[in-house]
């Protein structure tokens, strides 16, 4: 009987070897997700690990959330890799596309394409609601949201530019302030820390339904126009990572997610529709004017 030779079977362990860690390796794979902090971090972490078992489930790989400390810390974790999907803001969105290639916004609610601000304002603030822009807040003590927020802080900063020919700091008299948050800014109005403030309307509207703020307190004072905001975007890594296909797969979860404790997490009961890259082009063009994308 003819013994093979040592020299031969060796390469073809190897190789067996070798493919078996390869496989190994692919269904070790992670999706690892998460969400500009627009809320309190806890309440996130419980709404969003709902959505990590909905798309493990649909998509038949591990999804994980990712919890973020900060705005420009989303962005960073979806520029390093760190992340290959995030709920962003549309400039978070925006900021994350331009840093990394082939990274596509995929979906968005259905109020997204016409999303919009309300400026607010205590009611001893002698500032009133009206259907124009308020330029009773001149002066007063005012808040933004997050630095990179757009419903918060980059579509506002733009509306008030339009309406007075001044930037915030001249307008206001003095630097630019941020809360950090929507919810910071509801309740630095309300508490009278601040005399006004603007904030997402989604927000807002939470928020009183919540039972948080008081709306006679806490007032709307003007509604901005409507622009593009909240988005999914996805990393080209989700496709490397897991196959072909996986990016389009995800989208069709997104789309498809209706149970309103999933849908409450993006604050979106009306449910998702796709998006891409292009809805976003107004905000492109703000951010590159303002500076946000330099």
């Amino acid at each position: 009987m003819r013994i093979p030779c040592p020299l031969l079977i060796l390469p073809l362990l190897a190789a067996t070897a070798c493919g078996d860690t390869a496989t190994e390796a692919s269904s070790s794979q992670v999706l690892r997700f998460s969400a500009i902090p627009d809320e309190n971090s806890t309440e996130l972490q419980q709404k969003f690990d709902k959505v990590a078992d909905y798309l493990s489930e649909q998509l038949g790989i591990e999804v994980q959330y990712v919890p973020s400390s900060s705005y420009g810390a989303s962005v960073q974790a979806f520029k390093n890799g760190d992340i290959q999907l995030a709920w962003f803001g549309g400039l978070t969105g925006v900021q994350a596309r331009a840093a990394v290639e082939g990274a596509n916004a995929i979906a968005q609610g259905k109020v997204d394409p016409a999303y919009k601000s309300y400026f607010i304002a205590h009611k001893d603030s002698g500032i009133e609601p009206g259907e124009d822009f308020p330029m009773a807040i001149a002066d007063k003590k005012f808040t933004f949201g997050s630095e990179r927020s757009t419903s918060g802080r980059l579509m506002p900063e733009h509306f008030i530019r339009q309406a007075t020919g001044k930037s915030p700091a001249d307008f206001f008299g003095s630097p630019m302030q941020h809360s950090g948050g929507h919810d910071q800014t509801a309740m630095l109005v309300q508490a009278g820390t601040f005399d006004a403030g603007v904030l997402s309307y989604k927000a807002y509207d939470r928020l009183v339904k919540e039972g948080e703020i008081d709306p006679e307190v806490c007032r709307i004072v003007w509604t901005t126009p409507t622009y593009p905001d909240y988005n999914w975007t996805a990393h080209p890594a989700v496709n490397e990572m897991f196959g072909a296909g996986t990016m389009e797969r995800l989208q069709k979860a997104l789309i498809e997610m209706s149970a309103p404790e999933l849908l409450d997490a993006v604050n979106r009961s009306e449910g998702l529709i796709a998006a891409q890259n292009s809805d976003f082009e107004p905000v492109v063009e703000l951010a590159t004017e303002l500076g946000f994308l330099d």
